[in-house]
Parts: C-alpha cells; sequence; structure tokens
C-alpha cells in the first residue's frame, strides 16, 4: 500500500518547466504565483532553473543499483528507506504538502517538456504517489485511489496553434486527448483530480495587448479557483472494469473515445 500523505490546508505547488524566464511562460509563472500567494502558502518548482535531472537511473536506486529487477518497484523500496536522491526527496516533500498543484508548461510535440516528463518518473514512486493490493477490493491502488488522493490540479498549457487546430476536430488532435496521458495517466492514477485545462493558444504569435490579456486571464482564473469543480474520472475500485481493467460492455456501449472514463 501506498503511504497516505494528507495534504496541508491552504499549500500549493507549482512545477513550471520552461528554459527561459524571460518568456511567456515565465511572465505567466511569476504572475500566476504572486496572485496565488494572496490565498495559498505557494511552493515552486522551476525545473530548468533547477537544473533539475529528468533522468531515471540507478542512481535513484541507493543500494539496490544494478540489482537485477523491476525498476519501478526498486524505486519504490528505495523510497521507503530513505535512499532516494535528496532532489528527489525534496520534490516528493513539496507534493506531499500541497493540497493545490498547478502543472505548467508549453506544448511540445504534442505533449510536455522531457524534463517534466523526467519530474513525473522520478518523483511519483511506487510507496510514494501509487501502491500494491488494496486488500479488501483486490485491485491496485492508483485511478483515484493512491497516495496523492485530497489534491487538485490545475494544467496550464501554452500552445502555439490555434483552438481549431487542436479542437475536438483539429489536425492536430483534441487537446483534451492529447494531454489524457497527464490528466488520467499520471495525476488521476495517483489520486489527484483535475480542473479543466488552462490553454494559451497562439502562444507564439502574442502581441503585448493580448499578452497582458492572458496574464489577467489566468490571474482572474485563480481568484476563482476554489469555487471549480473538478473533474472526476472512474476509478478502479467502483466495479466499472470488473475482470479486465477494460470499461465494461453494458456501459457506454459501442464508444471507444477516451471520453468513457470521466465519470458521470
Amino acid at each position: 500500500m501506498p503511504i497516505s500523505h494528507p495534504p496541508t490546508p491552504g499549500s500549493a505547488l507549482w512545477v513550471t518547466a520552461h528554459p527561459r524566464a524571460e518568456s511567456l511562460n515565465g511572465r505567466l509563472f511569476r504572475e500566476g504565483v504572486e496572485a496565488l500567494s494572496t490565498r495559498y502558502e505557494v511552493a515552486t518548482s522551476d525545473l530548468y532553473a533547477q537544473e533539475f535531472n529528468p533522468v531515471l537511473a540507478d542512481g535513484d536506486l541507493g543500494e539496490l543499483a544494478g540489482v537485477p529487477g523491476n525498476l519501478a518497484q526498486q524505486a519504490g523500496e528505495s523510497y521507503a528507506v530513505g535512499q532516494l536522491p535528496a532532489e528527489v526527496q525534496a520534490e516528493q516533500a513539496k507534493l506531499a504538502a500541497a493540497e493545490l498543484l498547478i502543472l505548467q508548461f508549453p506544448l511540445w510535440w504534442y505533449g510536455p517538456p522531457s524534463i517534466l516528463k523526467g519530474w513525473f518518473d522520478r518523483v511519483l514512486t511506487d510507496r510514494f504517489a501509487y501502491g500494491d493490493l488494496d486488500p479488501e477490493l483486490g485491485v491496485p491502488r492508483r485511478y483515484g485511489d493512491g497516495g496523492l488522493v485530497g489534491r487538485r490540479a490545475l494544467v496550464v498549457v501554452t500552445a502555439g496553434e490555434d483552438e481549431g487546430s487542436i479542437g475536438p476536430r483539429g489536425i492536430s488532435g483534441d487537446l483534451e486527448s492529447l494531454l489524457f496521458p497527464i490528466t488520467h495517466g499520471v495525476l488521476w492514477y495517483t489520486g489527484i483530480e483535475t480542473l479543466d485545462l488552462h490553454v494559451v493558444y497562439d502562444a507564439d504569435a502574442l502581441d503585448t495587448g493580448r499578452l497582458d490579456q492572458e496574464v489577467k486571464r489566468l490571474r482572474a482564473r485563480l481568484d476563482a479557483l476554489d469555487a471549480e469543480t473538478p473533474r472526476r474520472f472512474r476509478t478502479l475500485r467502483d466495479g466499472d472494469y470488473r475482470g479486465t481493467r477494460a470499461l465494461r460492455a453494458d456501459i457506454l456501449p459501442g464508444r471507444t473515445d477516451l471520453g468513457i472514463h470521466v465519470a458521470d
């Protein structure tokens, strides 16, 4: 089982992944943290500024380095005995305290920068963020369960394309589907509920006036965030995936889109 990490009320973590401080993302980060700090104690993880190492490797495994075995399980064992690298332990401590998580990044090749993917790889370890079987139900402690239950997350993403290109019928694919691996496969997997995406479209073409508008829009969103209702995906515990972990045939029959995993 994962260790439960009750969040600290009024605590937030803002994780940002952009290499340039003097950029659209840099300004959104600074303005967003300032706005959120009026109501939360905000910790930050500026991954590029910290020179966070995104590569999960033997150095994460303590005494198990070089020992054959399942890498994810070994990382969990290293977590349990306090042998993860100091920079990983520091990120886990910030995340364990936060009741609100902000993930901010530019959309690169239809996903986040690799440094953020590496943050997921190294920080969200077995036994910290998810765990083994629930003894009563016999299902793994993930997808709505896990070590990070009781948290909400807002994903802030800047995209060079317009709203139509990454909309429901866009040539680049629907952004909600493109980011499903994060909202469902990372956040919900570990028990974190997600709010609606906050997207800045045409980010490469913003003039000063539109940039100011986007800053105001983000600040207004953050000011009203506590009143928002998170979206809830179906849980592994509720029986909708009984048997095969595929959605039961009697639920939304005939549909295969990713929207079938959103709870009613």
